[in-house]
């Protein structure tokens, strides 16, 4: 192993996402970020420069780094979810720049569903609106364990402290009714460079981290090596070879938590107990194995284990269950409604479901909830009952985001519906706000 990659493999990784409303400057900040943190291969640099120029433009449009589609090109405007991927001398990085367009905040989900960190932009000119709101709760829904307010577009604000002020005390306080853990306001110009990667020197009253900084620093993990073991099992391994005639490993990725030899395990749905009687990891014989490590198993027990199981830590197994309540986010241009029958893929198994009820739509503007809405469309977040064909072990979303989420699928062409995540919608400060006005998430 060279020293490179010795020091890529030991440097951590962040999963972060950027939001907020149109022209709002997230690709731009995007842009800046990989343009000063020295992370843009130089003919990509040089293709966005020709094309700028041919735009008539002096400077180098950094957006383009990350619009990509043809159509996000000529509208101006991101579509698409673009992933980029970056590296510093302190931390590898995957972004996901979501689109900023209402009728696309469904991508937005797909991009901050496996996020540790989002970046909320607001126009410095505009405030807090109703898509800074939307994607805040989507956060929150999400269980995204920070969030970073970037107050963009201050040169055209005249770098006021008080404007920055009044704009990250009012989405703070919405954040904090939303149960949102943490919330890092910086105030920032893509365009030109402040506080992004280097420190702003129109801004001295501000004296916290640049947005790199914070990125660099802020803890990751989501703590799945200390929740409760959670194994979906891939695949199962049989090589039947003359050194390993009897060689039975369950191969897949720990979602949560860790393993180790002699552990006591459950494997769910069947709730038969054996032992952890060995664990390969790259080929390797290892003692203990951790989130979100690549694995096979090796049970004590020559158990009835197939894809679509899992294996959990026996004293900490989740409830095995047919009925569902949960929360989801309605992605399809098509609704969904009571009595309409899917396939809810939960892990690595999918079952046949029905959805029993639309229990309720939660309205993002002020967090109120309608009852028994008919229906949810496209781009709708609500509370949903629905039941399975077979029993499947589900955590609550709160306690683990890869065994308590799921998706449901149209079984006539395949096409996801909806993201669902099973418990309740938000953390107890959102739920508590929400019984004052006299509805509760009552799960």
């Amino acid at each position: 192993m060279t020293s490179t990659t010795a020091h890529a493999a030991a440097t951590t990784l962040l999963r972060f996402a950027t939001a907020g409303s149109v022209d709002d400057g997230k690709s731009t900040l995007v842009g800046r970020l990989l343009h000063d943190s020295k992370s843009v291969p130089a003919d990509q640099l040089t293709a966005v420069e020709r094309v700028s120029r041919s735009r008539g433009r002096g400077a180098p449009d950094l957006a383009l780094l990350t619009d990509g589609l043809r159509a996000e090109r000529e509208q101006g405007i991101t579509i698409d979810v673009a992933y980029r991927y970056f590296a510093t001398g302190r931390r590898r990085f995957i972004l996901a720049d979501t689109p900023g367009h209402v009728q696309y905040t469904r991508n937005m989900v797909t991009g901050a569903s496996t996020a540790e960190l989002t970046v909320v932009l607001v126009d410095a000119r505009n405030g807090v609106v109703e898509q800074t709101r939307r994607h805040a709760a989507i956060s929150a829904l999400l269980r995204v364990p920070h969030v970073v307010l970037a107050v963009n577009k201050m040169d055209l604000a005249d770098y006021a402290e008080s404007v920055f002020a009044a704009i990250a005390e009012e989405f703070t306080t919405y954040a904090e009714e939303l149960g949102v853990p943490e919330v890092t306001a910086i105030p920032i110009s893509a365009l030109a460079g402040d506080n992004v990667v280097e420190a702003s020197a129109h801004m001295d009253w501000y004296a916290g981290p640049t947005v790199l900084e914070h990125l660099e620093t802020v803890p990751v993990g989501h703590g799945l090596a200390t929740r409760h073991a959670r194994f979906p099992v891939q695949v199962v391994i049989r090589p039947q070879t003359a050194e390993h005639p009897d060689y039975r490993g369950y191969a897949g990725q720990i979602a949560a938590g860790s393993f180790h030899v002699g552990q006591e395990v459950t494997v769910l749905p069947s709730g038969r107990t054996t032992a952890v009687a060995g664990i390969d990891l790259l080929g390797e014989s290892v003692d203990v194995a951790r989130a979100p490590q690549s694995v096979s198993l090796i049970l004590a027990d020559q158990l009835d284990v197939s894809r679509g199981d899992l294996i959990a830590a026996a004293a900490f197994a989740p409830p095995v269950t047919q009925d569902i309540e949960a929360t989801v986010c309605q992605v399809a241009d098509r609704s969904l409604a009571p009595g309409a029958r899917v396939l809810l893929k939960h892990g690595t198994r999918t079952v046949k479901a029905i959805v029993k009820d639309i229990v309720s739509r939660l309205s993002l503007d002020d967090l109120t909830l309608h009852p028994e809405p008919g229906a949810l469309v496209v781009n709708d977040i609500g509370q949903v009952a629905i039941r399975t064909a077979e029993a499947l072990p589900v955590d609550g979303y709160a306690d683990c985001r890869r065994t308590g989420s799921f998706l449901l699928i149209d079984p006539a062409d395949g096409t996801t519906l909806a993201v669902g995540m099973a418990g309740r919608a938000f953390a107890e400060p959102a739920a508590e706000a929400l019984e004052r006005d006299g509805e509760g998430w009552d799960f």
